[in-house]
């Protein structure tokens, strides 16, 4: 066979940018993972867990598909919540296909009202994924009756929307959304090398580890006002030292992150040292410090350095 014959017989890549949207909860950093088949973004059932836009590199042989983990759009209390929903309203405008991801097994909420009408306007093919079907109480119906209302309210239709049932945390049912997001994907050369798993950067990778093991041991308002800043990370071939600061609002927050004995920061600095070291295959090493610092989460400087804020 030439090589002319055998460029013809090979398909050209499909790729896209597809924006995983949705309330917070719904599922989203959670299907990520699944998708990827790694852990790329914190997945936690408290509310802003995902912080930043984070892009995960699905690859296969027909194609690349470059999902983008947004934070869910929410109420927005103060600079930081405001510049959250700021950044997934950017991500969406900035993607070639939309999945707007539904928490099946709860009734529709205002966060989901809200993205429907958004993606009624959209530009872009959408898909809808009607997630969480592994649960009890599963019942798409009221989603699609809510759209329905949507349409005819807008005195608008959009009958290329795709509906999906699936379970991002067992995989079920994600098969035909993959398929369905390759025959959107539009030819062209790979967006990535075929060994990337994310371009999401290290030190915010890192912070987000810290943070994530944080929230499975506090609980209320510790969480919502907790910020984690990377203050030094030096490199080796077999090992990284990182030096990290854990930011809490109020001085009566600062011994609960500690915990009795130090026994909260011990047992978060031990886990993502494990989870860090498996996921990169080098020793890491982690000092943290807890620091009282007033509103921080309405200071544009330190947002700047925890990555929330543009440059």
């Amino acid at each position: 066979m030439t090589e002319a014959s055998k460029t013809a017989a090979t398909p050209e890549p499909r790729n896209a940018v597809v924006g995983i949207v949705g309330r917070t909860n719904s599922g989203k950093s959670t299907l990520v993972n699944q998708l990827v088949g790694e852990k790329v973004s914190i997945v936690s059932p408290i509310v802003q867990t995902t912080r930043n836009t984070i892009r995960a590199v699905i690859d296969e042989e027909r194609g690349q598909l470059v999902l983008t983990d947004t934070p869910g759009l929410h109420k927005a209390v103060g600079p930081l919540g405001t510049q959250l929903n700021r950044m997934a309203r950017h991500a969406a405008a900035n993607v070639e296909i939309l999945v707007l991801v539904l928490d099946g097994s709860q009734p529709p909420q205002l966060e989901d009202d809200g993205w429907m009408r958004r993606l009624l306007f959209a530009e872009q093919p959408c898909i809808f994924l009607l997630n969480k079907s592994d649960r009890s109480g599963f019942a798409p119906e009221a989603y699609h009756q809510l759209w329905e209302s949507i349409q005819t309210e807008k005195e608008k239709r959009r009958d290329d929307i795709s509906w999906f049932e699936g379970s991002a945390a067992t995989g079920a049912g994600l098969e035909p959304l993959v398929d369905a997001l390759f025959a959107l994907a539009q030819p062209g050369p790979r967006l990535y090398d075929r060994d990337m798993l994310s371009d999401y950067p290290r030190r915010l990778a890192i912070a987000d580890a810290i943070r994530e093991k944080f929230l499975k041991h506090l609980r209320d308002e510790v969480p919502h006002e907790l910020g984690v800043r990377i203050e030094h990370f030096h490199e080796t071939p077999d090992k990284w030292r990182v030096d990290a600061t854990i930011l809490v609002n109020r001085p009566s927050q600062k011994p609960m992150v500690i915990g009795p004995r130090g026994r909260i920061i011990h047992e978060v600095r031990k886990a993502a040292e494990k989870e860090l070291g498996e996921q990169y295959g080098v020793k890491v090493a982690l000092s943290l410090w807890v620091k009282v610092e007033r509103n921080w989460m309405g200071n544009f400087w330190i947002l700047r350095q925890m990555g929330y804020a543009g440059k």
